[in-house]
């Protein structure tokens, strides 16, 4: 957490930032509803689980932004019954709009992860997608986990930075950053500008992410909170160190100048390396250097 800030001027920060970036967020992160998007989040419950995920009559997602994990679940037929929560209004916005253009329907509730305005055992599985980050007091926020889940429930968490696979990421990030002119002045495109405001939205972007993990810290943050069966895994190495160049560059330049035939290479070639993180790299290397991490866990059944 930024020594400099409070838990609560955190959450505000998450508010304003997220509230902004509703509207263009599914198109900056590639976020799916057809086929695919059922089979990436399908995916990330294998892994998570490590075996074939079942069906949750009563599911929670937490910090559920523009609706990628559950809208997705219920169109796979995982889910049932769905809430989600968030800090950020304009995501659930969004996610409304997102779940109403599928013909899904979904509760949505703004919520703080800390503080979940639903009862004990409300729940049969708790999920969530690139949120524990966020999050400023994660053992407070993890009891919470814990009493809305019903006995025997099952929690999983996707898109979790890993700090050593964070500091990997770095470098790409630099060496694009510094070959960012040349490719501008080799695809013709102009330099990105700062809309009025957007300064304020960008340095926002060094305040919101809380924390990166290590997979112990997180399963001892389950364990703490009651959780048995605490399982902790990494996914994309390659395809992230190719995302987070071709985003780099992108980011540098005016996006009405990056050509579509440079997007659809960007694109294709991400879901490729992917494909190869999953077949030859994520059950054999350890899950700290992958640069996302997975857990799953349950609670403890009713004697």
């Amino acid at each position: 957490m930024p020594s400099s800030l409070s838990a609560t001027q955190i959450r505000d920060a998450n508010t304003r930032y997220h509230d902004v970036a509703a509207d263009h967020y599914d198109s900056k992160w590639g976020i799916d509803f057809s086929e695919l998007g059922c089979r990436q989040v399908q995916s990330k419950m294998r892994k998570a689980l490590g075996r074939e995920p079942g069906h949750y009559a009563r599911s929670l997602e937490i910090g559920a932004g523009t609706g990628y994990f559950t809208l997705n679940l219920l169109r796979a037929g995982l889910i049932s019954d769905a809430t989600c929560s968030d800090i950020s209004p304009g995501m659930l916005q969004t996610l409304q709009s997102n779940a109403q253009s599928l013909g899904l329907k979904v509760r949505a509730e703004r919520a703080d992860a800390e503080r979940l305005p639903f009862g004990d055992d409300s729940f049969d599985l708790v999920l969530g997608h690139a949120v524990l980050h966020h999050i400023p007091d994660l053992a407070r926020a993890f009891a919470e986990f814990e009493r809305v889940l019903a006995p025997g429930g099952t929690i999983i968490f996707a898109g979790e930075p890993s700090r050593y696979g964070d500091r990997l990421a770095q470098v790409p990030k630099r060496l694009a950053s510094a070959a960012a002119p040349l490719w501008r002045r080799a695809i013709g495109a102009g330099r990105a500008t700062l809309a009025q405001g957007g300064e304020r939205h960008a340095a926002l972007e060094g305040v919101v992410d809380v924390h990166a993990f290590s997979p112990a810290e997180l399963s001892r943050t389950a364990t703490a909170a009651g959780f048995l069966d605490v399982r902790l895994s990494g996914e994309e190495l390659l395809a992230n160190w190719f995302g987070w160049t071709n985003r780099t560059l992108e980011a540098s330049a005016d996006p009405d100048d990056v050509p579509f035939g440079w997007r659809l290479y960007a694109y294709r070639g991400y879901l490729l390396l992917q494909d190869v993180d999953r077949r030859l790299l994520e059950h054999r290397l350890p899950a700290a250097i992958f640069y996302n991490l997975l857990l799953s866990a349950r609670k403890r059944a009713a004697p």
